[in-house]
């Protein structure tokens, strides 16, 4: 059997893989390890995003936290970021989100915060998933007055609004900016804080009805959001995802703004007001090649991690960085947050923009972007780790990269939930790089099935 966990909480497609004897199990579980310290009676806050299971989920996970002694407090729809932050202020010992990002809406997911508001370490997942797997053997459950409240406080929301606005109170009078909400869980938090803000909004998909989230919409589907920025005229679009935890942007001219030219933005200005900690930005090791060329020019440090924003974090936290994130546009500024936060970051480039009076796509061009194929191989699961015994495939590699060297890059990585090994490589040709990728994920399926 699997591990429970997977890089972003716990996943499933929601009454199916994810029940809701899962979900009381994980509130039990995961009240039960993150209080069992706690000479207080704990309390766990619980936040969703707009998906028609979120409240199935949230009162059975709910009624596994009350269950062992801990209280809960349920605040709504929410944005991921939104339930970090309230976490933290609020001093309570742990926060839950019940959201599966930008999945489809039958899925759901289950993620847990620390009273520090950061994700979980594996070692404390593992301890979850060992007391589900052993229910919860040698665990006394309360009675009588032992048993934990749930509140309700659906208006909590405001403070994390007002919080965004404090860590950058930017004056967007005079900017006119449309916003793709995902029918997700920023469809009121991003809209009141930019409005107040001054914007001139333009709100799309802000009208969830538990089954519409990220339908052809949000920033998994961006077509609409480019053609509607030029239709009015705007200076920027901002696309969210179904828990508003990333953003990627369109320019006055309708071109995609990825994660890695937003963080380039940033980090340049933030470099130049001399709040760039050791003049370093974490990236993962599918940022474009274009990133560290660029890193170079302007005497930026780049730090490469796995995939995945846990280990961009965990990267900022031991070495106290301030911003790192994904090309997918999952962006940590640490300062402000303690994880990716979509309308945080909307707030920093859109800063950037007042301030420097220039255009999204003036700013963007601080970076080029190198042309990326990227080609799955499907492999059997227990071998995709060992491609590199293969000597054949380990040749191709090998002649790849001497191929593309100085001019382009090669990554070959196994998938961390999927049976595949993915190819990507970068270069000044797109024809070119995607003949040669497809041609060697073909030999690895080939060699290793």
């Amino acid at each position: 059997m699997g591990r429970m966990f997977g890089t972003d909480g716990v996943r499933g497609i929601a009454g199916a893989e994810l029940t809701i004897e899962l979900a009381t199990q994980l509130g039990q579980a995961g009240a039960y390890v993150l209080t069992k310290e706690k000479e207080h009676q704990a309390t766990i806050i619980v936040g969703c995003d707009t998906r028609i299971s979120g409240g199935m989920l949230a009162n059975a996970l709910m009624a596994g936290i009350c269950s062992v002694g801990a209280n809960a407090i349920y605040v709504g729809v929410v944005p991921t970021p939104a339930v970090a932050y309230l976490t933290r202020k609020h001093k309570v010992d742990a926060g839950v989100v019940i959201s599966a990002s930008h999945n489809p809406m039958e899925f759901n997911g289950i993620k847990f915060f620390n009273g520090e508001g950061y994700k979980l370490s594996d070692e404390l997942e593992d301890e979850i998933e060992a007391l589900i797997r052993n229910h919860m053997k040698d665990v006394a459950l309360p009675i009588g007055s032992g048993i934990g409240r749930i509140d309700y406080r659906f208006d909590i929301r405001d403070e994390y609004v007002r919080f965004v606005k404090k860590c950058v109170p930017v004056d967007l009078s005079g900017m006119k900016i449309v916003a793709d909400c995902a029918e997700g869980a920023s469809y009121y938090t991003s809209v009141k804080a930019l409005q107040e803000l001054g914007a001139d909004l333009v709100p799309i998909h802000v009208h969830p009805d538990g089954t519409n989230i990220n339908a052809n919409c949000g920033s998994t589907h961006m077509d609409e959001l480019r053609g509607r920025v030029v239709y009015e005229k705007a200076d920027i679009g901002l696309a969210f995802d179904g828990d508003a935890d990333r953003l990627l942007a369109v320019d006055e001219n309708g071109n995609i703004v990825d994660g890695d030219q937003l963080m380039a933005i940033c980090a340049n200005y933030m470099k130049e007001k001399g709040v760039l900690k050791k003049d370093t930005v974490v990236v993962t090791v599918m940022s474009n090649l274009g990133f560290s060329i660029m890193g170079k020019e302007k005497g930026l440090h780049i730090e490469k991690t796995k995939v995945g924003d846990r280990y961009v974090l965990e990267n900022m936290r031991e070495n106290g960085y301030n911003i790192g994130g994904e090309q997918s546009g999952h962006i940590i500024f640490l300062d402000d947050n303690t994880t990716g936060d979509g309308l945080l970051s909307a707030l920093h480039v859109l800063q950037v923009m007042v301030e420097t009076k220039k255009t999204l796509s003036e700013l963007a061009s601080v970076m080029e972007i190198y042309p990326q194929a990227l080609v799955n191989a499907k492999v059997p699961n227990h071998k995709k780790e060992h491609y590199m015994e293969y000597a054949e495939i380990a040749e191709a590699i090998a002649q790849l990269e001497k191929k593309f060297n100085g001019e382009g890059r090669v990554l070959i990585r196994p998938s961390g939930t999927e049976p595949l090994v993915r190819v990507m490589i970068e270069g000044k040709d797109q024809k070119e790089i995607e003949e040669e990728a497809t041609k060697l994920a073909k030999l690895i399926t080939e060699i290793m099935l």
